[in-house]
């Protein structure tokens, strides 16, 4: 009998040490850091976020096919931070919220090439064989919210709750796993006065009604930026098969991403710096002078394999640069060839 959520959350840890993980982790509260983005509302967010909190400086994007990457800008650099995506090397420094662990009793020595990530599922030693039901539910914007106004007081408008609600498909989750969310919002501290989540999850006179009102705005905002059909939240940067998207050649041998992609992208992150109160300051962001590196983007599907501990010692074999457990049968990840990390 398949058991309750209730079941297996008992016993488990019930609240973050946000102290130690700053110990461990001190450079998610450094200043003037650059940092890579996964092209969607959650990357984008997050580097809005560290912009307006700590001067980061956005230097590329990576959405585990390509990356575009500012001209000089090394990922062995200690200052080079990829926010909304976990990669497996123990030099580079990431934040993802991913389910990336399949079988927490058969850890292997290679596991400190996630020394530099931070995670909140790797934090709880949530595995998919025993813990995919209970994996983190909400988005990478709000652990680092969590993290951050342990330290800084941060202001929550109201219309901030549209895009942090949109983004990773927040508003549906919360009703449709409400245990677990529940779970996770306890383990981030939601309950302690002064958390910046409780301005998000727990508005006073705040109707459902009311949610449903300003999520419509958000949408038919973001429905203005749609470019040839294309959702205006989307920054797409590589097609289906791998290839470059939305590219123009510059000069020597560098490329920037093309003007029509550029404004709608730049709209839409205006949108969220309008309704979050972030400050969008677009000397921080680069969108030119870049360089292209390509991966390879397989699956455990396309690989016919099984979501085995046999098949994730393949995986592991390879040295993937990044995965994800997008289901309790299938694995995405990302092989460093034919080109590899600068």
């Amino acid at each position: 009998m398949t058991p309750h959520i209730s079941e297996l959350l008992a016993g488990r840890i019930t609240e973050l040490n946000y102290p130690d993980l700053l110990v461990r982790y001190p450079w998610i509260m450094q200043r003037n850091k650059k940092c890579i983005l996964s092209p969607d509302s959650d990357g984008l967010l997050c580097g809005l976020f560290m912009s307006m909190y700590f001067g980061w400086k956005v230097v590329g994007y990576y959405d585990g096919k390509v990356m575009l990457l500012k001209e000089g800008v090394s990922t062995h650099d200690d200052d080079c931070v990829f926010l909304d995506m976990e990669i497996y090397r123990s030099h580079v420094k990431s934040v993802g919220h991913h389910m990336v662990l399949l079988n927490k009793n058969r850890i292997t020595s290679d596991w400190t090439n996630f020394t530099n990530c931070l995670q909140p599922n790797n934090l709880r030693s949530y595995d998919g064989k025993h813990d995919f039901r209970l994996k983190y539910p909400l988005a990478t914007i709000h652990f680092l919210i969590g993290i951050v106004g342990t330290q800084h007081p941060i202001d929550i408008p109201v219309s901030a709750i549209a895009p942090l609600f949109f983004t990773d498909g927040t508003f549906n989750v919360l009703y449709k796993y409400p245990e677990n969310v529940l779970n996770w919002l306890n383990y981030l501290g939601i309950e302690k006065e002064g958390s910046p989540l409780r301005k998000i999850f727990m508005h006073d006179h705040f109707t459902v009604y009311d949610q449903m009102k300003i999520m419509d705005d958000f949408f038919r905002k973001r429905d203005k930026l749609n470019e040839q059909g294309e959702r205006g939240d989307k920054f797409g940067i590589s097609e289906s098969d791998g290839q470059f998207k939305n590219i123009e050649d510059q000069s020597h041998r560098k490329v920037k991403v093309s003007d029509a992609e550029q404004c709608k992208v730049k709209g839409f992150i205006k949108l969220l710096a309008e309704t979050t109160g972030w400050r969008f300051d677009e000397d921080a962001w680069t969108f030119e002078n870049l360089k292209c590196y390509k991966f390879s983007k397989g699956s455990f599907e396309g690989r016919k394999w099984t979501v085995s501990d046999r098949d994730f010692d393949k995986l592991m074999r390879l040295n993937p640069l990044s995965w994800a457990m997008t289901s309790g049968q299938n694995i995405e990840f990302t092989l460093e060839e034919p080109d590899s990390l600068p």
